[in-house]
């Protein structure tokens, strides 16, 4: 579960570390990136009868292509390689390893051929690499429809051919591979918005590099490595007010579910006190399913918090603003999501506030609520999740996770993580309640800001991937499962956590 961590690289940042390395790398990088595309299509296959289609395009991504031909030709493997050419415009590495290719015997077909009667073994895209920026056209968009179309197991170099490597966004035709097999490190196109659809199963092959030692990424893959050290066992000698006092204020008229939902999941993730506070004045004064949650009117929460949120259900009448920018001069860590997003979208008074708080606070918007706080459309946002994210936490000093496939957390300082757990069932009415629940019942108990979100993120999903594994969803999800299923996975990770003997048990950061 503590795996390493996994850096990820834009495009820019994967250029730089290549460039500091191609020319003294021996072997050079394309025999590698070829060798250990070999190995992984191998491992893929295993004994699958039948010839292995590799498509190779004119740039070094194909260069990868005919090394990976090469090698698995080599190893007994029946290979058809498809290339337009012409072979010499090539660049210089892929032409030697179009050469060398040629030299051990193999052959090229000038455009693909047909699938034979029992199908593919395999089909590899190797026709355009990180570096595409365009839609691809013409004899390659054909290129990419025939090979989508094959029902065997589909494999892409580096990043499907048509996927913006940094965004995620398909640039027209995009091949749709199950396994993607990429280089040195992530890229962040691979992990949000269509990249992961496109993508199928991730490989990396760092191919001998140790890429941070060349250049110091600026994000990573969200993982329960990032918040190991925080995962220790209580004392035995506690009490309640050692883990914290929480308020949820929202839940206006016909959305008390929303507040409730939130409470429910930080009390769930062993806060010592949950108030709920609720701006619809008919409230309900106690949450039948769940007693121990004190509900009170929004306005009577108590002072003496360690931590608050506010926004799910709370509306945007006259009466929420108030609420808002009461909460927002209160010097406690502060999670804002829905509605108190949108307020501070609508009002330069309150965005100012957020702005010049000094103690910690968390931003959770879907992609419409950043686009509000933008003053953008939605279609930009998703067009550039991981812009999006870094500039939101810049303008308002704050901790920002975007959410949505590919969840993207940014930092105020610029550093950023994305996170890959989670599934499609999660598109569904209060997901994001409980996530605010799940992030201000961290908080509460004095986790860091950092820790505490990338916890809370990463811990949705994984409730929801466990879930689905016991059979329920990913079609027909519910909010309101997932916080049991959050309290099963963490608690699974605080005893995998005590296995290390350095995890000693200690007092709470409070």
């Amino acid at each position: 579960m503590f795996s390493p961590l996994r850096p990820i690289y834009p495009v820019a940042g994967i250029r730089a570390i290549e460039n500091k390395l191609i020319p003294s790398a021996r072997p050079p990088l394309m025999e590698r990136a070829g060798r250990a595309a070999a190995e992984d299509a191998v491992r893929l296959i295993m004994d699958r009868p039948g010839p292995i289609l590799i498509a190779c395009g004119p740039g070094n991504n194909g260069g990868d292509g005919f090394v990976m031909a090469r090698q698995l030709a080599q190893a007994g493997r029946e290979i058809i390689v498809a290339f337009a050419g012409p072979a010499d415009k090539l660049p210089a590495e892929a032409a030697k390893a179009h050469a060398d290719y040629l030299a051990a015997g193999g052959t090229v077909v000038s455009d693909l051929p047909a699938a034979p009667a029992n199908g593919w073994a395999l089909v590899v895209d190797a026709l355009f690499g990180i570096g595409l920026g365009r839609p691809i056209e013409g004899r390659y968009s054909s290129w990419i429809n025939t090979l989508n179309a094959q029902p065997g197991p589909r494999m892409a170099l580096d990043v499907p051919s048509g996927l913006d490597a940094d965004t995620g966004q398909p640039l027209g035709t995009t091949f749709c591979a199950t396994h993607t097999t990429t280089f040195i490190a992530l890229k962040p196109g691979l992990l949000t918005l269509d990249g992961p659809d496109y993508c199928g199963e991730i490989s990396v092959q760092r191919i001998d590099i140790d890429a941070p030692a060349w250049l110091q990424p600026h994000g990573h893959a969200i993982a329960p490595s990032l918040f190991r050290h925080m995962l220790r066992p209580r004392p035995r000698n506690s009490h309640k007010g050692l883990y914290g006092d929480a308020a949820i204020v929202g839940g206006n008229t016909g959305m008390v579910g929303a507040a409730l939902l939130a409470g429910r999941a930080a009390l769930w993730l062993g806060t010592g006190r949950v108030y709920v506070g609720l701006a619809d004045p008919d409230g309900p004064a106690v949450d039948l399913v769940h007693p121990e949650l004190m509900l009170r009117q929004a306005t009577e929460v108590p002072e003496r918090l360690s931590a608050m949120a506010v926004g799910p259900g709370l509306g945007t009448d006259t009466t929420s603003t108030a609420l808002l920018a009461a909460a927002l001069r209160r010097d406690i860590p502060l999670v804002l999501d829905a509605d108190a997003l949108n307020l501070v979208g609508a009002d330069p008074a309150l965005a100012k506030a957020l702005g010049t708080r000094a103690a910690p606070t968390v931003l959770t918007p879907h992609p419409a609520e950043a686009a509000r706080m933008l003053g953008c459309d939605t279609a930009s946002v998703q067009a550039n999740r991981l812009s999006a994210a870094i500039e939101l936490a810049r303008r308002h000093q704050a901790m920002v996770v975007l959410k949505g496939c590919g969840s993207i957390i940014a930092t105020a300082d610029g550093r950023w993580f994305i996170n890959g757990s989670g599934h499609s069932g999660m598109a569904s009415a209060g997901m994001g309640d409980v996530l605010t629940g799940l992030t201000v019942g961290l908080l509460a108990q004095g986790w860091p800001t950092e820790a505490g979100l990338m916890a809370a993120v990463h811990l949705h999903g994984a409730a929801a991937d466990r879930l689905a594994r016991e059979g329920i969803g990913p079609v027909g999800l519910t909010a309101s499962e997932t916080i049991d299923a959050a309290r099963g996975v963490f608690n699974g990770w605080l005893i995998e956590a005590q296995r290390d003997p350095r995890q000693a048990a200690v007092r709470p950061l409070r």
